[in-house]
């Protein structure tokens, strides 16, 4: 099933372009949209969203405030701040208050989409330029984080690289990780996006070189990619 959205911002441009943003993804379901804060709660009440996405600064709106009243109304649903502030301490305070991920409004619109899915799949982590991206998972090379950080994988993308390694086709990768075969492709293309690579051989090539994986089967590789 889709992930379901609600979105608030109280700048109508932004709304609608973070709204175009995500619907590239048939995973994800913008069903509800306001920019007035005050709204907020109720649409919520009424919509029960998987996601709400909101501008941490709003007219009337406390956005640490509004993370607690959602959480406590619906513990289940996953809140997301996005914000132009970058200020560590701000980021904090939101992950403290419940946020389920903290993301700078510098994030390519194409990331998006991706970061939302990675949040509900239960990945808590802040996404700014300051910040960094998801952590690095501590089964990644030490002498290969830097390299993970400068080309923005995350740590479900890592996941996906390894799976590939093992020469595993969209289908078992969908059935290993519980999600739809839509959304591997979707991480997929990130994937290769990121690495300036336009295929599985040569994504698991770019990871051999750059050391993002520990052991890659080049030999299922070119299984893979025919």
């Amino acid at each position: 099933m889709a992930i379901r959205v609600c979105i608030a911002d109280e700048h109508q441009l932004v709304l609608s372009g973070i709204k175009s943003a995500l619907a590239e993804s048939d995973d994800i379901d913008v069903v509800g949209l306001t920019h007035r804060g005050a709204e907020l709660a109720g649409l919520v009440d009424r919509l029960r969203p998987d996601v709400v996405l909101l501008d941490h600064c709003m007219a009337g709106l406390d956005g640490i405030a509004c993370v607690r009243t959602i959480k406590q109304r619906h513990p289940q649903v996953k809140v997301v701040l996005l914000s132009a502030s970058e200020d560590a301490a701000q980021i904090g305070a939101a992950l403290q208050a419940g946020a389920s991920a903290y993301i700078g409004k510098r994030i390519n619109p194409r990331d998006l989409a991706s970061s939302l899915m990675q949040i509900v799949d239960g990945v808590v982590y802040q996404m700014c330029p300051t910040a960094g991206p998801a952590p690095v998972p501590a089964r990644a090379p030490a002498a290969a984080a830097s390299h993970v950080r400068a080309c923005d994988l995350t740590e479900r993308e890592l996941t996906m690289l390894e799976a590939i390694s093992r020469g595993l086709s969209t289908k078992a990768i969908s059935r290993e990780l519980w999600i739809t075969e839509k959304t591997v492709k979707f991480h997929l293309t990130n994937i290769y996006r990121k690495l300036g690579v336009h295929n599985r051989a040569s994504a698991m090539r770019y990871a051999f070189d750059h050391d993002l994986i520990k052991t890659p089967a080049l030999e299922q590789v070119a299984v893979a990619a025919g």
